[in-house]
């Protein structure tokens, strides 16, 4: 039996008013890469609009060629790695805690306590004072950890522990598992789609990190891309000019540099999502209605 899906007037406006939104986010992004792979004398023109005029990739090589940036990028790599397992594990292991509120001792008194740093925070100056009387000042565990735990990504994941099939908790119990042996061997196995959606806002999180890593670490060797590429974009052209004259290119245009560089800053996580995107719908929403 088939059905027709009418066409209606709601319809072409839903499609229209999505692909306004569609080219309005991915217009910047075009933008921006046509201006780094356009020769300079187009992008000082000014008549680069949405493709590349005179396609060349010597403002990516004066990107690479400069040796901040491949120490920003093992640096973020680093604290993103280090940073996302130290978060997931340590969220996951809370939020399946708290779902079991007829377990867990003073469970309403640490639910309210979580809640309650979501409208109220220590404040700029009591953290960094934190972070320093903690001996965390600049290191790497003053990055992934004063943000390590995200309330709101701890009350999702929660929520889909608390819905998650209590029969297969009762069948590791059976079996002898202790709770922590059912956690570890069947709660975790059969939460991915969950896993893999907190931890990619987890991870993006720390790799687009700027604020903290400007204001805990002092030694230009252990920033990350995110300060690397503020310092390129307010310098504008004052970069390295043996990086420039290695790619065969005196003349170096402000907004390409920026551009390259802000691309090759944001590819690498971009480049992540497709393979956990099978997951991603799925883990933001399961544990959302019961049934």
């Amino acid at each position: 039996m088939y059905y027709e899906d009418k066409v209606t007037v709601f319809t072409v406006l839903k499609v229209i008013f999505l692909l306004l939104v569609v080219a309005v986010t991915l217009y910047p992004f075009i933008y921006m890469l046509s201006v780094s792979l356009s020769k300079n004398i187009y992008v000082m023109r000014n008549e680069v609009k949405l493709f590349p005029k005179g396609f060349n990739l010597k403002m990516y090589k004066i990107v690479f060629r400069d040796p901040r940036i491949s120490i920003a990028y093992l640096n973020t790599i680093l604290y993103t790695t280090v940073g996302t397992a130290i978060s997931l594990s340590t969220t996951a292991a809370a939020a399946y805690a708290l779902s079991k509120d007829d377990k867990l001792l003073f469970h309403g008194f640490f639910s309210v306590m979580i809640i309650i740093t979501m409208f109220f925070g220590g404040g700029m100056i009591p953290t960094y004072l934190t972070v320093r009387k903690l001996g965390l000042y600049n290191t790497m565990w003053a990055v992934v950890l004063p943000s390590a735990i995200s309330a709101w990504n701890l009350l999702v994941m929660k929520s889909f522990f608390i819905n998650f099939p209590k029969e297969i908790e009762e069948s590791g119990t059976i079996d002898g598992l202790n709770d922590l042996g059912v956690f570890w061997y069947l709660v975790l196995p059969l939460s991915k789609a969950v896993l893999a959606s907190i931890g990619l806002f987890y991870a993006v999180g720390i790799w687009n990190s700027f604020f903290g890593p400007f204001i805990y670490l002092k030694d230009p060797d252990k920033y990350p891309l995110q300060v690397i590429l503020r310092n390129i974009v307010l310098a504008g052209a004052n970069i390295d000019l043996e990086a420039a004259s290695a790619a065969g290119d005196d003349l170096v245009v402000e907004d390409s540099l920026k551009f390259a560089t802000i691309i090759v800053s944001v590819v690498p996580i971009i480049a992540v999502y497709p393979f956990l995107q099978k997951y991603f719908v799925k883990g933001v929403m399961i544990g959302s209605i019961k049934g």
